[in-house]
């Protein structure tokens, strides 16, 4: 973790319907505005897990008042991203001229709406996910063996679910 004094958790949040895993830091450092400005300087955590996991991880940014920021990284490195600031946004026309309609397209070519669109989410779908019926709060300092394992097994059941039975075919 790219010094985040104070961190005492990692809450992972899944969308299983498009395979989507969200970890954010559980921490005073992560709430509310300051917590967005902490995450734009803070990519740790994606670096390494895109590293580790062969796979592009995005680090993304969304403060509802100033704007956002996603960041793609592959094997630990940046490999792509995009942020746009709401007041020098560029617009087709004044926004008060804007029906709810056409702006909903326009924030569908914003980087929130893009991931989303990578992830097969609508937007609001991907901005929902913090608040995800699914998901687990998982400890990061002054743990224990015994609640660790807790810990990991939660985390287990959160990202595999129930067993879902075989389908038996005539092949066998």
């Amino acid at each position: 973790m790219d010094s985040a004094p104070g961190a005492t958790a990692l809450r992972v949040t899944i969308n299983r319907r498009r395979k989507v895993v969200r970890l954010s830091f559980l921490g005073p450092f992560s709430q509310g505005r300051p917590g967005a400005h902490w995450y734009a300087a803070h990519h740790a955590l994606a670096r390494l897990l895109s590293a580790a996991a062969n796979a592009t991880v995005h680090a993304y940014v969304y403060d509802a008042d100033e704007g956002e920021e996603v960041i793609a990284y592959g094997n630990g490195r940046r490999v792509g991203g995009e942020k746009v600031v709401y007041e020098d946004a560029e617009l087709p026309c004044p926004l008060d001229e804007l029906d709810e309609e056409a702006f909903a397209r326009l924030q569908s070519r914003w980087p929130m709406g893009h991931l989303a669109y990578v992830f097969g989410l609508t937007r609001d779908e991907l901005l929902r996910i913090p608040r995800a019926p699914l998901a687990r709060v998982l400890p990061l300092e002054g743990t224990d063996a015994g609640s660790e394992a807790e810990a990991m097994a939660a985390l287990e059941a959160l990202l595999l679910g129930p067993a879902l039975p075989r389908a038996v075919t005539d092949a066998g």
